[in-house]
């Protein structure tokens, strides 16, 4: 299993690993969102989180994507009047 992350890792360039950590990081890009653009679920982007960030960064972001209902369209309310589709075009366009 540590293998096929090291590989998918090494596969990606220092760009599309700056825009996972964006897309993780911001609020309203969910993590259906990430998966669809850039093919890493939810349990891959954790473990690049707890790979590319400090420790303490990464504790940081797990305390506040814990239960943010935006991070799953799942979750969210119906009356939520934003697409996070969009957010991650403009996310894609920083590689």
């Amino acid at each position: 299993m540590e293998a096929k992350f090291s590989e998918r890792l090494a596969s990606l360039s220092e760009g599309d690993i700056s825009v996972i950590i964006q897309m993780a990081w911001e609020d309203r890009t969910a993590f259906e969102t990430i998966q669809e653009r850039m093919g890493w679920s939810e349990a891959d982007v954790i473990r690049l989180m707890r790979h590319e960030l400090q420790p303490n960064s990464f504790r940081m972001w797990r305390k506040r994507m814990k239960g943010r209902t935006t991070k799953h369209r799942a979750l969210r309310s119906p009356d939520m009047k934003f697409d996070d589709h969009l957010i991650a075009d403009h996310r894609r366009g920083n590689c």
